[in-house]
């Protein structure tokens, strides 16, 4: 199975780097792992609601644009998404796999979030918790929750 991570942003810091390295190695025994960067929009902190709808829609042709070629499901991680716990995701994995799907798509926004034309195109709105977390952060949880979703579906420990 291939699963595309596509986010907006790039991880800056080692730290961010070496810890989706790391997940990225782990995944290779379960599937291919693609990571798609997009262009994060730049905004001024001072940027009024027509600017960051801007920034938004802006993000939001890069993503679509990335998606055009992509022929499997789509799971969109939002805040007000669909709550799943790890065996939940996991089971929502292993179907996709059941069905023959050979790829997915995660899609992580950036700052200010995903634009609705994004949010419409996902077949799954995810929700991993109701606060925001900063999207370089955000994706070192999806591959730790993917990671830890393989190791269920395959009856494998991994610390609850």
């Amino acid at each position: 199975m291939i699963l595309r991570i596509i986010a907006v942003g790039r991880l800056r810091e080692k730290y961010w780097q070496d810890a989706a390295a790391d997940f990225d190695r782990r995944l290779r025994t379960y599937a291919r792992l693609e990571m798609v960067e997009v262009p994060e929009a730049h905004i001024k902190e001072t940027a009024s609601l027509a600017e960051e709808n801007k920034a938004m829609q802006e993000e939001a042709l890069a993503i679509l644009d990335k998606l055009k070629r992509h022929c499997g499901p789509v799971i969109a991680l939002d805040r007000n998404g669909k709550a799943l716990d790890s065996p939940g995701l996991a089971a929502g994995l292993h179907k996709m796999i059941l069905e023959g799907r050979g790829e997915a798509a995660f899609v992580i926004g950036g700052p200010l979030g995903l634009a609705p034309e994004v949010t419409e195109r996902a077949d799954l709105i995810l929700s991993f918790s109701r606060m925001t977390f900063p999207h370089q952060m955000m994706r070192i949880i999806l591959l730790e929750q993917i990671y830890r979703s393989f190791r269920i579906m395959h009856g494998e420990p991994y610390h609850k």
